[in-house]
Order: structure tokens, then sequence, then C-alpha cells
């Protein structure tokens, strides 16, 4: 597994002319508002934000200022809380289009980088699980769990990581729109149907919501846990 230097693709996505007998099966990008939303946090900037607003006001109308004397102290609150909400749309949407997230029959690349684009290339001997999360907005993520000898830079890799994972970061394919048609894709390379060989103990673990629960069977000879 290797970060490398992106300065020329054969293909999107793809630094270098695929080896003989390896074949491209599924290509994605991030949505960039549900990146926005799940790695760049624009809804909780917001929230704070909003609650800084209100308690100014009431802090004005708690010393006998009027509420348009109390909205007006509030201006510079709301200027900085636009500046960061954009701020934060941008590089969502910055870094969704420069990402590329690739299954090959042999491995998974993972193109990003806004400033230095960087690919990182796992090969499928080295994933021994992924589990498919889906959300409401009709997006998921495909978190990869790999050895832990394979070490994963987490500030170069963020935000294509599974969110809460700092000790063993965990690679992830994250807000695809058809990211249950990926898992399937994925599944069926990671037990062989498109790889090389079947892959020993190769698991797909897909979650009924946001919030978890009981685990269903994806697709392949992959096995679904709990």
């Amino acid at each position: 597994m290797s970060h490398d230097d992106f300065d020329f693709e054969p293909m999107p996505g793809i630094p270098a002319p695929l080896p003989e007998g390896e074949r491209l099966l599924w290509q994605g990008t991030p949505r960039w508002r549900s990146l926005a939303v799940r790695a760049y946090h624009v809804r909780k900037v917001a929230v704070y934000f909003g609650i800084l607003v209100l308690l100014r006001v009431a802090a004005g109308l708690g010393n006998a200022h009027s509420f348009a004397a109390a909205a007006l102290q509030c201006l510079f609150i709301v200027f900085l809380g636009s500046v960061a909400f954009g701020v934060l749309c941008v590089l969502a949407y910055l870094n969704a289009r420069s990402t590329v997230y690739s299954i090959t029959s042999r491995r998974v690349l993972l193109r990003h980088g806004v400033a230095v684009q960087l690919t990182m290339n796992i090969p499928l001997k080295f994933i021994e699980t992924a589990a498919l999360r889906p959300f409401a907005d009709g997006t998921g993520d495909i978190a990869l769990t790999l050895p832990r000898s394979e070490r994963i830079g987490f500030v170069i890799s963020w935000p294509h990581l599974r969110p809460g994972r700092f000790t063993r970061p965990q690679p992830s394919l994250r807000a695809l729109v058809d990211a249950k048609a990926a898992a399937d894709i994925l599944s069926a390379a990671l037990a062989g149907d498109g790889a090389d060989g079947a892959i020993e103990g190769a698991k797909i673990r897909i979650q009924s919501s946001e919030s978890g629960g009981a685990s269903t069977r994806v697709s392949g000879r992959a096995t679904a846990v709990a």
C-alpha cells in the first residue's frame, strides 16, 4: 500500500496503466453536500453560531436593549459564521471534485487531494473486512479494515477515513450515491468473482441505518457479520 504523487492519469482516478489481466470494475466520487455535512460538519458549525447569536440577543435584551439593537450586535457573529460555513462548503466541494474512488479486480484506489493529489493503493489481499453504512440522504460510506501492520497516515488521508477511528484509521469511500452497488462489486471482488482468487475470510458488513442495526448479506460469497 502506498501514497503516490499524482501527475498523469491514463484514465480518471488511475495513476498508471493497469497491469495486464487487471480490470476496472467500478468508479465513483463523493457527493459534496453529504461530505460537507458528515466530514466537514457544516450543520454543527451553523448550529454553533446560531446558539451564539441567540445568547447574544438574550444578553442584549437582558440589558434592557431593544430587540433591534440586540440583533445589530450579532452582525459580526453572523459574518464569522457565514465565512466559516462558506469556507467549509468550498473545501468539501473541492475535495469531492478532486476525488475518484476505483475498484479493480485486484485493488481499491482512492485518488484525492486538492493542492497535492495523492493515490492510496490498497490491494484486495490487504482488506480484512469492509463495512457499508447507508445514510438517510441516500448516500453511504464503505470503510475498509486493514491489517494492523499496515499504517495509514491520518492527516494525509482525511477525510477519506472512517470517523472516530484514530488509533487504527480505516480508509473509506465516503458519501457515495451508489454505495450499495459499489459494495456489491467489492464483495464479489473480495470473494474472488472479480479477482485472481478468492480471499479467505473476506467479509462485507452492512448496517441497516445511520444508527446501526442488524446486518444483512450483501452479495457474492462474502459473509455478512453482525
